[in-house]
């Protein structure tokens, strides 16, 4: 089978990778922002053009001996992206100019033996001014507008010239996984164990991780679509647009999402904001797994996994029905699990019950102890018991009279079905109806 063409976009940081790499994806994937360093790690996508596969790889700004702890190890990311790439679109800045980090840029294409295409943004249907980044040598230079798709076309047409045209193959939809949590408790770590190579960012800086970082790998005959995102703080917390945009692709991950595993600290233990993220997945309606990390550096100061487990237990009870996976991103123990047990909860978020098994396990249910209504003395009874949808499994209960059920007698049916069927890590969502009888 061949290999899908890959195009890497390098350039100077705030020269417009990102918005190109947007216009190219059709959607806003990349976080876009007017100060340097706003994309700190390699992202991927696929997309087509006239009708040709191809995937395209977003890098941090080349910034040539920086400094900057952040900016640093973002030019590492870009290099592996050049390295990989079978072209090179370098972005430069028409109204800027040709600046010495471009040319320096240039150089670092010729010593790793790369061809380039020249790609001059900003220049917003005008081609005056393009001239004088002839000096670069590019193969090819075309004026674009990445902010209004000028010229995008063309720049297309040109990249994917003589490349192997791959029609996309039609496969089964691999499992989306959102890894979320709280900033610094090693998300992005996990990532990149996952993956097997250094795809995101990871530092001790919290909240060095900003886009969401997609990745596909493959266990045994399944195959999982990684989403490391930016951690998610409380509103006062986010300190500039960025981290705020960054909490907004984390939440839709979470919505996208088949699983979430909430990445939890085992040396910090429980703290709020990881019941509010928690919660998110919850409202979400979204299969979870927890993750217990760091459980090495725990263990060596003597924790006790059944101690840990009952702590994470009691401070996320909302989650009871949550499997709980301990690891270390860091050493790799336990991410084998976890990626099973993801499995296992995107089986359970699909799961179909049979209109027969249902309805003897909710009669069971009310016999045992009989259904109370949230205000009144009616007593109720469940007619009827019927499953109307999957992810999550949805249960329509109808009742003998037009009252809604007490939360008591839904949490404890919640738990008899639950412990009737393969129900974990997944919701259950119950609705209530009345018919006249």
């Amino acid at each position: 089978m061949k290999t899908i063409p890959r195009l890497a976009l390098v350039g100077r940081p705030n020269v417009g990778k990102s918005t190109l790499f947007n216009r190219i994806c059709g959607r806003r994937k990349a976080i876009t922002d007017s100060r340097p360093g706003s994309t700190r790690d390699r992202n991927y996508a696929q997309a087509s053009w006239q009708g040709a596969a191809f995937e395209i790889v977003d890098t941090g700004g080349l910034l040539l001996g920086t400094d900057d702890p952040l900016l640093g190890p973002a030019a590492v990311q870009a290099d592996r992206a050049i390295a990989e790439a079978d072209r090179v679109v370098l972005v430069v800045d028409a109204r800027a100019g040709l600046l010495p980090d471009d040319a320096a840029i240039v150089r670092k294409l010729r010593q790793a033996g790369k061809d380039f295409l020249l790609a001059v943004n900003k220049t917003e249907g005008r081609s005056a001014g393009i001239e004088e980044f002839a000096a670069l040598g590019a193969d090819e230079a075309l004026a674009i507008s990445a902010d209004h798709g000028q010229g995008v076309g063309d720049l297309l047409d040109a990249a994917l010239r003589g490349l192997p045209r791959v029609e996309a193959p039609e496969e089964e939809r691999p499992i989306r996984v959102a890894i979320v949590g709280r900033p610094n408790v090693g998300k992005s770590s996990l990532l990149n164990r996952l993956v097997g190579e250094e795809r995101a960012l990871v530092s001790d800086i919290a909240g060095t991780t900003r886009d969401a970082v997609d990745a596909v790998i493959a266990r045994g005959e399944r195959r999982f679509q990684l989403v490391d995102t930016a951690g998610i703080r409380r509103q006062r917390l986010l300190k500039d647009t960025v981290d705020h945009v960054s909490v907004v692709q984390a939440r839709r991950a979470i919505d996208r999402a088949d699983v979430a595993v909430l990445v939890l600290d085992a040396e910090e233990g429980v703290r709020e904001m990881d019941a509010t993220i928690g919660g998110l997945i919850q409202e979400a309606g979204t299969g979870v797994v927890l993750a217990i990390n760091k459980w090495d550096l725990a263990q060596a100061r003597s924790a006790k996994q059944k101690a840990t487990e009952q702590d994470f237990r009691d401070g996320l009870k909302f989650l009871h029905w949550a499997p709980l996976v301990f690891i270390s991103a860091r050493t790799g123990r336990g991410v084998p699990a976890l990626l099973d047990t993801v499995a296992k909860v995107r089986q359970a978020t699909a799961l179909r019950i049979t209109t027969g098994e249902l309805n003897r396990v909710v009669a069971k249910a009310s016999e045992k102890y009989a259904p109370k209504a949230k205000k009144g003395s009616h007593a109720v009874r469940i007619l009827y018991a019927s499953q109307i949808g999957i992810e999550p499994p949805t249960i329509a209960l109808s009742l003998n009279h037009p009252v809604d059920l007490h939360f008591s007698w839904q949490r404890y049916l919640e738990n008899q079905l639950r412990a009737s069927f393969d129900f974990a890590g997944s919701p259950i969502v119950l609705k209530v109806r009345t018919r006249k009888h």
